[in-house]
């Protein structure tokens, strides 16, 4: 079961890596669409004005999905702040206790996002939600990769509390040491 989800927490991280590449394009084309008019500024005296419409809301919209579909990759990989300087020096047990309790804060925090979110996705589509943009979205594609990336997230906590509870380590035990030596 656990190889499974990894599947999920991995394939989630790559849609996060591909709303990441969208946003390079998109800027990257933007650049040179301004780059062309300056040109023809000096050229022909008069600017061509080409732009891609809403470009800065679509580049905000990718940069919303993926950072939260990064979430439970990152969180699987170690990457998100943690306090091990205080919690290295609690004895196993506390420690113990302290990381069941700290990840049962996180998923009942993790699991209300992913509802509101779910329910924002759900009223956008049925009141018909538009982004004010050049080009008029409607809100539930751009809501739609948030709340997939908390479902996700949930998940991941959810699977690292059953973890911890029947005694495994946490996911991300010992990762830090190993991006230190990267």
């Amino acid at each position: 079961m656990r190889r499974s989800l990894d599947h999920v927490y991995r394939a989630a991280g790559g849609l996060a890596a591909i709303f990441i590449l969208a946003i390079v394009i998109l800027v990257f084309a933007q650049v040179c669409l301004n780059l062309a008019d300056k040109i023809s500024i000096r050229v022909v005296g008069k600017g061509i004005g080409l732009t891609i419409p809403s470009y800065s809301d679509f580049t905000g919209f990718f940069l919303a999905a993926s950072s939260f579909l990064a979430l439970a990759y990152t969180l699987r990989q170690g990457g998100h702040i943690r306090v091990t300087l205080l919690t290295g020096r609690l004895p196993v047990g506390l420690r113990r206790i302290f990381d069941v309790s700290i990840v049962l804060l996180a998923l009942v925090m993790s699991a209300y996002a992913t509802w509101y979110m779910i329910e924002l996705v759900r009223e956008s589509v049925e009141f018909g939600d538009r982004s004010s943009g050049m080009v008029s979205v409607p809100l539930w594609l751009p809501q739609l990769p948030v709340a997939l990336g908390l479902a996700v997230l949930t998940l991941a906590l959810a699977d690292d509390l059953v973890g911890l509870l029947r005694g495994r380590a946490a996911s991300w035990e010992g990762k830090d040491e190993s991006l230190l030596s990267e």
